[in-house]
């Protein structure tokens, strides 16, 4: 990754990091917003500067702040969270871009459908208590078997913001 980030274990600080997705609804009248309250994770840099890890978040955590909605989002129609209650993002890789950007590769896992995902994520501190990663993708929740879409109503991606604090392991 960057000079800034020292070689070794990190893990995620679930307490500091967020996950959250918005998506248009309604027929693009209506953005609805969301987030995942169980998220944990961990990642390596090895001494070369590359870097690997997973953050993985519990998928019946998504707290949309409406109950019906968020039983709605968990049933098979969307995550099905009973056959698959986790979504992963294993990073397969990261590359120095500039002084604070970092280009992440990997595969995201939502509902046991695997696909790569290449997303750009902005280094927003470094110090010796641990490191900030901020990053803005789209999905295509069709990808991922989530095709529910009653009288198209939802059309377009979702975007997914993440801000995630990792510290060195053990410490």
């Amino acid at each position: 990754m960057t000079v800034a980030v020292e070689t070794g274990t990190w893990q995620l600080d679930p307490s500091a990091s967020t996950v959250a997705l918005r998506h248009r609804t309604m027929w693009g009248l209506v953005t609805v917003k969301g987030a995942f309250t169980a998220i944990s994770g961990g990642g390596e840099v090895s001494p070369d500067g590359s870097a690997t890890g997973t953050v993985t978040l519990d998928a019946a955590s998504l707290d949309t702040k409406h109950a019906k909605r968020d039983k709605h989002l968990r049933s098979a129609d969307f995550f099905d969270t009973d056959q698959h209650p986790e979504i992963t993002f294993a990073v397969r890789g990261a590359d120095r871009l500039d002084a604070d950007g970092v280009r992440v590769t990997g595969q995201l896992t939502v509902r046991g459908v695997s696909r790569p995902q290449e997303l750009t994520a902005r280094l927003v501190s470094a110090d010796a208590g641990g490191l900030t990663l901020e990053t803005e993708f789209t999905v295509d929740r069709d990808q991922f078997g989530m095709g529910w879409n009653q009288l198209g109503m939802m059309r377009g991606l979702t975007t997914v913001t993440a801000a995630l604090r990792f510290t060195r392991a053990g410490s």
